[in-house]
């Protein structure tokens, strides 16, 4: 088996609600299980414990919902990067950012690319690059977005 990395987003109870939406975007099959599925009797019925959705275009996003007690200390230290040159990038954007927050649009950028960043509505960092076909494949700044 061969090494995987991969997201795996915390969230305080809104865990479900946040992989249904990115279902939604980026489409694929979802599996989630609660605390209690999973035989933790004490934790609320509603909580997931693990969620994973595989994409048709071979991205996992996983996520879990914080147990109660546990410190909940959401923060701009990570983001979820896209890149490519995937046209479908562009839907991406504009359907992540649905009642979250762009923080940079999505437009071509001093190193060539489009690129943007938006925080969506569970407080998730999003940064997108499109590379365009006619273009070597390039290396943005790291502070550009």
């Amino acid at each position: 088996m061969r090494s995987r990395l991969n997201p795996y987003i915390a969230f305080n109870g809104n865990a479900r609600q946040a992989m249904e939406f990115y279902r939604d975007v980026f489409g694929g099959e979802l599996e989630m299980g609660t605390y209690a599925e999973y035989g933790s009797p004490d934790a609320p019925a509603d909580r997931i414990m693990h969620a994973r959705l595989d994409t048709p275009n071979g991205y996992t996003l996983m996520a879990w919902d914080v147990r109660q007690g546990m410190p909940f200390h959401p923060g701009n230290n990570v983001a979820v990067y896209l890149g490519g040159d995937d046209a479908e990038l562009h839907s991406y954007f504009e359907r992540l950012s649905a009642n979250g927050t762009v923080t940079l649009p999505l437009e071509k950028q001093s190193w060539g690319d489009e690129a943007g960043s938006l925080v969506d509505q569970f407080g998730i960092t999003w940064m997108v690059n499109i590379t365009h076909q006619d273009q070597q494949p390039s290396q943005f700044p790291a502070d550009a977005l």
